[in-house]
C-alpha cells in the first residue's frame, strides 16, 4: 500500500494507492471516496471484538476495501479538521487513541486494551488500542500532530495525545501535588508518559473544542 497524505496539517487527507488484491482495514465513517474498481466488505471480527471496539469509541464494524482488476485508490479523512500520519509498525509497535486510528494495511492487528477507570474518568476513554504485526496504520488527529521523542519522563494532557510507542509507560495522574489543587486547577488527570520512545500528540483537544462551542450556541427550542 502506497499512502499519500495531502493537505496537511489542518486539512489532512489520505490518498490510499492499492496494487490489484491488496487490501486496507478503516474504521467505519473513515471513507472520503474511491475508484470504481475497489469491492469493500464490512466485518466485526467476531462480536466480543466488536464490543471491546464499541467500548475504545469505535464503531462495531471495520471495513475492507480491495483493489480488483488493476490499481485501485481510497481516500480517507478523519471527522474533525486536522492533520494524519503513517506510522510504520513491525519492530515498533504502538498503542493508539480509539479516535486517533483511522486505517492500516492487512497485516497490522489491532487489539483493544483496557486503560482502567483511571482512565475513563481521565476522558481518555476506559480503552485504549494497541498494534500487533507488520505494516503501516494510518493515524488521524484534531489540530495539528506533533512527534516528540522521550527521554525519560513528560507530562501530556490526556486529550492531547495521539499515540505512543509501546516501550513507553503511561500512568494516569493528578496534575498537582495534591488531588485538591488537580481539581482546582481545572485541567483535569494528565498522563505521565515514561520510557524511550515516540509520542504523537496533538495540537487540539476535542472535548474541550467541543465544550467552548456548545457554551456559545443558542439553547434548544423545546
Amino acid at each position: 500500500m502506497q499512502v499519500n497524505l495531502l493537505y496537511r496539517p489542518s486539512q489532512a487527507l489520505a490518498q490510499c494507492w492499492l496494487d490489484p488484491g491488496e487490501r486496507v482495514f478503516a474504521e467505519s465513517g473513515a471513507l472520503v471516496g474511491m475508484s470504481t474498481n475497489v469491492r469493500v466488505e464490512t466485518q466485526s471480527g467476531g462480536i466480543m471484538s466488536g464490543l471491546k471496539r464499541m467500548l475504545a469509541g469505535e464503531s462495531f464494524y471495520r471495513n475492507a476495501f480491495a483493489a480488483q482488476g488493476g490499481r485501485g485508490e481510497v481516500l480517507f479523512a478523519t471527522p474533525l479538521s486536522g492533520d494524519m500520519a503513517v506510522l510504520e509498525v513491525g519492530d515498533r509497535q504502538w498503542c493508539v487513541q480509539s479516535s486517533a486510528y483511522v486505517a492500516s494495511s492487512p497485516d497490522v492487528e489491532v487489539r483493544t486494551r483496557s486503560s482502567g477507570l483511571r482512565g475513563f474518568f481521565s476522558g481518555a476513554g476506559l480503552f485504549a488500542l494497541e498494534t500487533a504485526g507488520q505494516g503501516q496504520m494510518i493515524i488521524g488527529a484534531f489540530g495539528a500532530l506533533e512527534e516528540l521523542e522521550v527521554r525519560g519522563h513528560v507530562v501530556i494532557d490526556t486529550g492531547h495525545i495521539a499515540a505512543w510507542e509501546s516501550t513507553l509507560a503511561c500512568r494516569i495522574g493528578k496534575n498537582t501535588s495534591t488531588w485538591l489543587g488537580t481539581w482546582l486547577s481545572g485541567e483535569g488527570l494528565v498522563c505521565h508518559v515514561e520510557g524511550n520512545g515516540s509520542l504523537w500528540v496533538q495540537s487540539r483537544n476535542a472535548g474541550r473544542y467541543g465544550a467552548a462551542i456548545g457554551a456559545r450556541l443558542a439553547p434548544r427550542q423545546p
